[in-house]
């Protein structure tokens, strides 16, 4: 079988069947400590969490029930151009919540509804509760999605990990995985930087609060996202200085969620300016065959994207994840690492199946030396033919992508 002729940073690397393939220059960008995970709302909604749309729907259910039933049984998930909103009787202001939810604007319908309700809106009001109660009651359990970011937050010397939910889920897998992790929020978040101290969950949106009755910042409406993003600027700043330090890997959105609009905008716009920022990647979720042109959609608003099958809902990112945290540079399985260079070289290079090559070749050129020469060994101990020892000598001669000693 011929060898692949793509470079490093062009070739795919396929984690294993039912998963995913990752470019292999984010692998080695994550191996050096380079990459940023940032999570939204599709990493807990399989640990039974409403998205952004049943978020709004449990609030209407606590502090406006008359309008809940129209908002389920009236609008059609998918508008036609012809739709019209039915006759009823609520007031303008209700209809125009009404339309802007068939839009799928959230945080505007939020928005409206609490200027509507509350005189002065602010930490405390009946909607931001209602948004509190329905999160605490939701699922508090982490699943293997938040298990496996957690590892691959890992950075080396610290692990750090952005989202825009408002859970503490993450904190939770970190927990009970015995990793230690601070829980920053909004204002409290440490500046981005290579050190240390820029590390733990941080919350760009706020997170729930600590204890029962206590209000806490969050930016949830339409005047939220307005304040913190263009007049205190604060997530447009961080999004920046993150995007320029570290690759950022988007996990958990859809492209009509509004985090993901804001996020894009704050960052995108400095990309068409600044040439030092990173490329930018994000996990899709797509039926098979994958849809080319919604993957052009993400590459024209400056994102690479990651396809992993939709077909099982959200098993196949789970499986692509965790076979990555096990097979990190950081904080791998390095058990699972040597079992898989030993499979791998019990046949001829030639007759090994293009994604074994290319996953040999990757553990290989990110190592270290010590680590280069422990693959080397692994790999001389069972008797590779010729041919796997050549590409190491290859790769070696490569300019660096491998990792510090």
């Amino acid at each position: 079988m011929a060898e692949s002729s793509a470079r490093p940073e062009d070739r795919l690397i396929s984690l294993g069947d039912g998963t995913f393939s990752v470019p292999e220059r984010l692998l080695l960008a994550h191996a050096r400590g380079e990459v940023l995970f940032i999570t939204g709302a599709g990493t807990s909604t399989p640990a039974r969490l409403p998205d952004f749309r049943k978020l709004v729907l449990d609030v209407y259910e606590r502090v406006e029930h008359s309008m809940l039933a129209t908002l389920q049984t009236t609008i059609p998930r998918i508008l036609s151009e012809d739709w019209v909103l039915p006759a009823n009787n609520f007031i303008d202001d209700q209809n125009a919540e009404i339309k802007r939810f068939a839009l799928g604007d959230y945080d505007v319908v939020l928005g409206m509804l609490e200027r509507r309700m509350e005189r002065e809106p602010g930490a405390d009001s009946n909607v931001r509760a209602a948004v509190v109660d329905a999160l605490s009651k939701a699922g508090s359990t982490p699943t293997d999605i938040h298990r496996s970011l957690i590892r691959l937050a890992d950075r080396g010397e610290t692990t750090t990990i952005l989202t825009t939910n408002y859970d503490l889920l993450l904190e939770k897998a970190a927990s009970g995985s015995r990793t230690k992790v601070w829980s920053h929020s909004l204002g409290a978040i440490p500046r981005p930087s290579r050190r240390r101290e820029f590390g733990g969950v941080l919350h760009i949106h706020g997170a729930l609060p600590a204890g029962r009755g206590a209000s806490s910042e969050m930016v949830l409406t339409d005047h939220d996202f307005g304040e913190y993003y263009l007049r205190r600027r604060v997530v447009p700043d961080l999004s920046y200085d993150a995007a320029r330090l570290f690759h950022l890997v988007l996990v958990g959105y859809s492209a009509k969620d509004a985090p993901m609009r804001y996020l894009l905008n704050a960052v995108a716009a400095d990309g068409t300016r600044f040439r030092d920022l990173k490329e930018r990647f994000v996990f899709v979720a797509e039926k098979d065959p994958s849809d080319p042109v919604a993957l052009s959609d993400w590459k024209a608003r400056g994102m690479t994207p990651i396809a992993y099958s939709s077909a099982d809902r959200y098993q196949a990112l789970a499986r692509g994840l965790k076979r990555w945290a096990d097979l990190s540079a950081h904080n791998g399985k390095t058990t699972l690492i040597e079992k898989e260079v030993r499979r791998i070289v019990r046949h001829a290079r030639n007759d090994a199946p293009e994604h074994d090559r290319d996953l040999f070749d990757h553990v290989f050129r990110r190592g270290n030396q010590a680590e280069r020469l422990h693959i080397a060994k692994i790999a001389t101990d069972a008797c590779a033919e010729p041919g796997w020892l050549t590409a190491l000598i290859a790769i070696a001669r490569e300019p660096s992508t491998k990792r510090s000693s």
